[in-house]
């Protein structure tokens, strides 16, 4: 992965761990749905129970308290990025 600069108007960076089971990256995007645009996804396994997920999505601010209510729904383990230093200098 390479990082680059860019201007995504509300995108907020999330690390996730999926689980490593069938259905796991279908179920995030058929919740995901057309709510919300990702505008970055690299997934990485190191042959452990879970995948590690960096995700870019545009989450505009009047959506904010439904997005809070998918990742609850989702159940997965995320971290939000966003204000991370270290990737805001990368990406």
């Amino acid at each position: 992965m390479v990082g680059g600069r860019t201007n995504i108007s509300d995108e907020r960076l999330f690390s996730f761990q999926f689980p490593e089971r069938i259905g796991a990256l279908s179920g995030f995007l058929d919740q995901i749905g057309t709510n919300w645009n990702i505008s970055l996804f690299h997934y990485r396994n190191h042959g452990s129970d879970f995948g590690r997920v960096l995700c870019g999505i545009q989450v505009p601010q009047g959506s904010r308290s439904q997005f809070r209510a998918f990742l609850k729904e989702l159940g997965y383990d995320y971290t939000e990025e966003t204000d991370n230093p270290v990737y805001q200098l990368f990406l």
